[in-house]
């Protein structure tokens, strides 16, 4: 459980190194209540606590996959984020501070009084922090990092960062699987809230950093030459069922905790996704298999007369599930958790299966709840704001929207996804399909663990399923046509990223939204790598249909697209570009590093499309000569 003291630890530390060059009379380091030395293991839980940062950028990535449309954060929703905002910085703001010297000074002391457990945690945490912090913005500074004295800081490129990163999680691994001089008693596990010490699980964590940094670059020319069997290797090394999934344990405890920051982001008692926060309709259509079909002459989907809740032809190639509710299989019971309906507001039909399959979903648009057909409900279930109090409310909220709910870091259907696309890369297509199956499994056990079920007869909050009926019905999707049932044949790339992506929603709308990017979004385009007047104009994005076999992602369509329902230009500033990355964090860089941004290349981070620059990872080859 995340304690109060963990809090203090990190902002005293932190103060610690801001202040270790002021004068005699401001020395904190003489003051018994600031000492100059703490021990190690005390970092720990400061450094673990401060991932909660990870749900606030997820307001910004989620908009950026289409997994959730927002009103809070309507810029990241429409691909433009403006200089001039902390917005989408919170990944820099706890790597850079809150973990920050916190985290090297933990590993300095740990190696240098061999206490190699605490000093492989140390370097597995931060291999992981900087792997999603240069995936979601890229160019970072590395080598100028924590040098004291500088009052600018160099930036380096992101081949340079992905190096570097590598061996840290390889350092984790070696350090992790050395003995320690002496014991540590409880220090470790009191203050471990996310595997409580155990190395065996760390070293899996630090091989799972090495999956998801090398599946970055599967869209590489020299993806299957350099990294694809690496990634395999690792794959098998790192977590092999959702009880190895990497989470961090909080206190919650809703209305009565001590903090309200003890409660899970997206709890009711927190109030953060409220209906400012909704499920994207591209959400709603990949979950309930009801991809629509569109008319390639005018880009108009093709309606049909009669029902309401299917007003449009469906495509005929569903990838996750389809519409028939009346065989076994065909239904993927993920939707009843990670989605929400108004249906059911009693919670009388939580364990009969036909009902539950009957359940209506709407999803609504980037930036307003009201979709094509209806409106999307808030993540609890109801059309109104979150509440936990009344005679109707959302209790303690339903499965990862829920006050007690753990941090979601990585998990086993993840990884088992990269080795997937990595078998698949390499035309291991029996391999991949086995992995894939794998994948699908554990997030389904994944699912079915964070099930809160409701009460009967009750309209005060909790998953619409209860857990018993939810393995029933996953047991038939493990067995139906969508699974194991798949056609050899029919099995495709769309399949694992596909998957993927339901098993990431939303808790890992980062690593989404580099697969979208690494596939360029799926935009039709010539060459390398799309550009102006080559995959987009001013006002149109042109985006492979979904009947063309190398579309990755089925459906997905982003909102300058030639589609009906997104055809809204970017704003004038993007030149027709979808965004690729997140500005550095404003009130660091662009208030006292701007000349160091504006070196940046193939655009200068000072421009007004810096957003839309390409990263190093989404490039098929090395960064284009001349532009670095």
């Amino acid at each position: 459980m995340i304690k109060k003291i963990s809090i203090y630890i990190v902002l005293l530390t932190s103060l610690l190194v801001i202040n270790t060059s002021c004068e005699k009379y401001l020395d904190v380091n003489k003051n018994v209540d600031a000492p100059a030395y703490i021990d190690g293991y005390l970092y720990l839980a400061g450094i673990i606590q401060a991932y909660q940062g990870m749900y606030y950028d997820v307001r910004a990535t989620s908009g950026l996959t289409q997994m959730m449309g927002t009103s809070s954060y309507p810029n990241f929703a429409s691909h433009y984020y403006y200089v001039g905002s902390d917005a989408g910085g919170e990944l820099w703001r706890f790597v850079y501070w809150l973990q920050g010297m916190n985290l090297e000074n933990m590993i300095n002391q740990s190696v240098a009084n061999k206490e190699w457990t605490l000093a492989g945690i140390g370097y597995a945490i931060k291999a992981f922090s900087w792997d999603q912090m240069t995936k979601h913005h890229a160019e970072l500074i590395l080598k100028d990092a924590f040098v004291p004295g500088l009052l600018s800081h160099r930036y380096d490129y992101q081949d340079t960062i992905y190096l570097a990163i590598q061996g840290w999680a390889h350092k984790s691994i070696s350090y992790l699987k050395m003995t320690d001089a002496t014991g540590y008693g409880t220090k470790i596990s009191a203050n471990d809230f996310i595997y409580s010490g155990d190395k065996d699980k760390w070293i899996k964590f630090a091989y799972g950093v090495l999956v998801r940094n090398y599946a970055s670059l599967s869209n590489k020319t020299n993806f299957t030459a350099n990294y694809a069997q690496d990634l395999i290797k690792y794959a098998d090394s790192s977590f092999q069922s959702f009880n190895d999934d990497a989470t961090v344990k909080i206190g919650g405890g809703g209305s009565s905790a001590a903090q309200a920051a003890y409660n899970n982001f997206w709890g009711t008692n927190r109030g953060n996704l409220s209906w400012v926060y909704w499920q994207h309709e591209y959400a709603v259509q990949v979950f309930t298999g009801t991809v629509p079909n569109y008319d390639p002459s005018t880009g108009n989907k093709i309606p049909i007369a009669g029902n309401p809740y299917y007003p449009y032809t469906l495509a005929a190639k569903q990838i996750i599930c389809d519409t028939i509710t009346t065989l076994n299989g065909h239904y993927d019971p993920r939707v009843a958790v990670k989605l929400s309906t108004i249906d059911d507001p009693t919670y009388d039909n939580m364990d009969v299966i036909k009902s539950i399959k009957k359940r209506k979903y709407y999803g609504g648009a980037a930036t307003a709840y009201t979709g094509p057909i209806g409106n999307a409900p808030s993540f609890y279930g109801r059309n109104s704001s979150s509440s936990y109090t009344g005679t109707i409310n959302d209790g303690k909220g339903k499965w990862l929207y829920r006050d007690e709910a753990p941090y979601i870091l990585m998990t086993c259907a993840e990884i088992k996804f990269c080795q997937a696309e990595a078998y698949w890369k390499l035309g291991m297509k029996t391999e991949a399909y086995n992995a894939f199956k794998a994948g699908v499994y554990a997030d389904l056990d994944f699912t079915a663990n964070y099930i809160s079920s409701g009460t009967k007869g009750s309209a005060i909050g909790g998953d619409k399923i209860t857990k018993a009926t939810f393995v029933t019905l996953a047991n038939q999707y493990k067995a139906g046509p969508f699974v194991d049932g798949l056609a050899p044949a029919d099995f495709s790339l769309s399949h694992i990223m596909m998957q993927k992506w339901v098993a990431l929603y939303p808790w890992g709308a980062e690593e989404a939204w580099v697969d979208m990017r690494k596939y360029n979004y799926d935009i039709s385009y010539t060459g390398n790598y799309p550009a102006k007047d080559n995959g987009w104009t001013l006002n149109t994005l042109n985006q492979k249909w979904d009947t063309d076999p190398t579309k990755v992602y089925k459906g997905l369509y982003l909102y300058p697209a030639q589609v009906q329902g997104r055809k809204v230009a970017y704003n004038t500033f993007n030149e027709g570009s979808p965004c690729y990355r997140i500005r550095p964090r404003y009130n660091s860089e662009y208030m006292w590093n701007k000349p160091s941004l504006s070196k940046l290349l193939p655009i200068s981070g000072t421009a007004d499309n810096y957003q839309c620059s390409i990263p190093w990872f989404a490039y098929p080859g090395d960064y284009p000569a001349g532009t670095k």
